[in-house]
């Protein structure tokens, strides 16, 4: 189990990426990240940076040229919340000990176990959702004309 921090990079990441799938439901081209990054008022150079981990851990692909862009590496449907993250974040862990139980002068402080419980809660719960998953789950709730704009936080 890997656990993970949640930043503005992890909320940039994930809001990125349901962009990149609603587009390419409305259409199969390519989007540019200075696109991405006026939609959902993304610093772009920021975006880069987070483009480039996601590119690594295979969950975007790029094309280069005057037509090139971004666009997500396999379906929707198949790419989980928690992967994105963990792409993108160091790990979390909510523990004061890193996991180790040494939190209290080298035992396990009274909370430790549940501590641990909560980063596997949180992991599990975000490698359930899918880009999917979350844009369903928002349609029923949004005005059409807000479609695209898609909160951070």
């Amino acid at each position: 189990m890997q656990a993970m921090n949640l930043t503005t990079k992890g909320k940039y990441a994930v809001t990125a990426m349901l962009d990149l799938a609603i587009q390419e439901k409305d259409a199969s081209n390519l989007s540019k990240i200075s696109e991405v990054a006026h939609r959902q008022s993304i610093p772009a150079p920021y975006l880069e940076q987070i483009f480039n981990f996601l590119r690594k851990a295979e969950i975007l692909k790029a094309e280069r040229g005057p037509k090139g862009g971004f666009k997500l590496a396999r379906s929707s449907k198949k790419i989980m919340i928690g992967e994105i993250i963990n792409a993108v974040e160091r790990n979390m862990d909510a523990t004061q000990c890193s996991g180790e139980g040494v939190c209290n002068d080298g035992s396990k402080c009274i909370a430790h176990n549940f501590w641990l419980e909560f980063n596997e809660n949180v992991n599990d719960f975000l490698m359930t959702k899918s880009l999917d998953d979350v844009i369903a789950d928002r349609r029923g709730s949004v005005k059409p004309k807000d479609e695209l704009l898609i909160a951070t936080g």
